[in-house]
């Protein structure tokens, strides 16, 4: 399960006491800054895609779609989603809690440049119960650097 992996991995950085359950439904990245009481561009989205056969995630802002033709122009191919098995096999996250935390060895994680607006950002987990999710309230790490680059844009 993928919270149960996220706080073991919090717990070896000292930071389990990050992860915030909610009861509301969190199952539109809307749902989630409503019962989180932020904008939806604070809700930090991980999409998993295909890259030549390996897995890779793009974190982006929640108010962001990943924009074809700059994933194109990063990558050199076309942008290929993970089916929800893949997502589930080779991530280590079932689609609906895909994060960029204690993912399975040789996962790359792409930030886009979306996220630094901001100075922290929620990343969800899925729980046990259907449409509830728990929420990681994390520096954003990738806020301030030159790190990310540009995968989306407003819809």
């Amino acid at each position: 399960m993928s919270i149960e992996r996220v706080r073991e991995y919090f717990k070896t950085l000292g930071i389990a006491d990050r992860i915030k359950e909610i009861d509301e439904s969190s199952a539109t990245v809307a749902l989630a800054a409503k019962a989180l009481g932020c904008v939806e561009g604070r809700i930090a989205k991980t999409i998993s895609f295909s890259l030549d056969g390996a897995p890779i995630l793009i974190v982006a802002a929640g108010d962001m779609k990943i924009d074809n033709a700059k994933y194109k122009a990063r990558f050199g191919k076309k942008a290929k989603m993970l089916s929800h098995e893949e997502a589930a096999e080779l991530i280590g996250h079932a689609v609906g809690g895909v994060c960029p935390f204690a993912v399975n060895e040789g996962v790359k994680i792409y930030p886009d440049e979306s996220l630094k607006r901001f100075q922290t950002v929620f990343r969800s987990v899925t729980l046990d119960k259907p449409k509830k999710k728990s929420y990681n309230h994390i520096a954003n790490k990738w806020g301030r650097s030159s790190a990310g680059r540009a995968y989306g844009s407003h819809p």
